[in-house]
């Protein structure tokens, strides 16, 4: 997302962005977005080569043939090898054409030089060593990717196995900038959607609590308007660390620390219908098996007039691949959700008009995208941070 323009040339920023949040994207956090774009891309460059991708498409391949060719598991590489043709394509690693059948080949460009990414880790430390724990959770998956993609662990094993856990923690957290930007704008957006006093909230896919502190930090009156504050995570160990953080960061908070899967229905998990004020949740809501059933059980959730709130990375174009998808398509739940025609076409992250059109299916009003990425992208093409929020009536 860099500083200019890319319609004017100028910095349009204080014109574009909301006022309350300009300072969170000042030009360190774009210098440093803009460098883990760039460490992603290399580091996809060179796992081109570790899965036998970049051999397989010596000669132009389709990404079947290349699937095949580098001995790949077709149900488990398609997605991730898809995203991987699409990005070094976009940046001229990869050259497409098309065979007799119209079917499009992909064909290393040997004239394009690999890039080493750790110079882009150094230019990173030097500028923000913050950041770095997004560098890491890359180079975790880069070092899976092999593995995985020929079905001989799973992405969840890979990722979130002893080794991984630490660099999670780092990764999920507010002094983590490149995350932390996801909290910020859900808990102001989620400021703005909790007028009432002695508001109930059901926090979804809570993870170890970063959301959580960043929205208490933001309430003007603390958690005093808040009669109960239902935290959920799915990982008993996430839980039970976001419960020891939590407790001890905002004592005042009336926390109830309680497992729940978005994808069986909340009232047997002990969520009663039209019993929340405000639902909240920080990139959950796109890994929702069938996003149409967590959508009905939210709206179940909330009382009459309540709020959704649902921080997302979102995509600012149908097909754009994002530097994050990197590691997140290694995960099953990511890549393989029940697919919808008009609003869930793929899995992981959708466009605004997209999530606009869910929520509007599925019975939500009052929908809007904070900051509007459509009066944005044109602009900044890269930007893809935002919040849904949508009430039910």
């Amino acid at each position: 997302m860099p500083i200019i323009s890319q319609r004017s040339g100028i910095d349009e920023r204080e014109t574009l962005f909301p006022p309350m949040l300009l300072p969170l994207f000042d030009d360190v956090f774009i210098a440093s977005f803009d460098l883990c774009e760039e460490f992603v891309a290399r580091t996809a460059h060179a796992v081109l080569t570790s899965t036998g991708l970049a051999e397989a498409c010596g000669d132009g391949a389709t990404i079947q043939q290349a699937l095949s060719r580098a001995g790949l598991d077709v149900d488990i590489a398609r997605v991730p090898v898809a995203w991987l043709f699409a990005l070094l394509a976009s940046r001229g690693c990869l050259s497409m054409s098309r065979d007799t059948k119209g079917d499009v080949l992909y064909r290393v460009e040997q004239s394009v030089p690999a890039l080493e990414p750790d110079e882009i880790l150094q230019a990173q430390h030097a500028l923000d060593p913050r950041c770095l724990p997004s560098y890491q959770i890359a180079s975790l998956a880069a070092a899976h990717y092999p593995a995985v993609l020929r079905g001989e662990t799973s992405g969840e094993q890979a990722l979130f196995g002893a080794e991984g856990i630490s660099a999670w923690v780092k990764y999920f957290s507010n002094d983590n900038p490149l995350y932390a930007i996801s909290n910020a704008i859900g808990a102001l957006a989620a400021r703005e959607a909790l007028a009432a006093e002695n508001a109930v909230i059901l926090e979804i896919g809570g993870g170890l609590g970063s959301g959580a502190d960043a929205f208490l930090a933001r309430l003007p009156n603390g958690p005093g308007q808040i009669v109960q504050y239902r935290f959920t995570e799915i990982s008993p160990l996430f839980l039970k660390r976001a419960q020891r953080t939590l407790s001890a960061k905002h004592p005042a908070c009336r926390f109830l620390f309680a497992p729940l899967d978005i994808d069986r229905p909340f009232a047997e998990q002990g969520v009663k219908a039209g019993t929340q004020t405000l639902v909240y949740g920080v990139n959950v809501l796109h890994v929702a098996r069938d996003l149409a059933a967590t959508l009905s059980e939210l709206k179940q959730a909330l009382a009459p007039g309540g709020m959704l709130v649902m921080s997302e990375c979102m995509r600012p174009l149908t097909g754009q691949p994002l530097h994050v998808e990197f590691v997140f398509n290694l995960l099953s739940s990511f890549r393989d959700p029940m697919l919808v025609p008009g609003w869930r076409p793929n899995g992981g992250f959708l466009t605004p008009e997209q999530w606009r059109a869910a929520l509007a299916a599925n019975g939500f009003t009052d929908i809007h995208i904070f900051p509007d990425i459509a009066s944005i992208r044109d602009f900044y093409p890269s930007f893809s941070v935002a919040a849904v929020v949508a009430q039910r009536q």
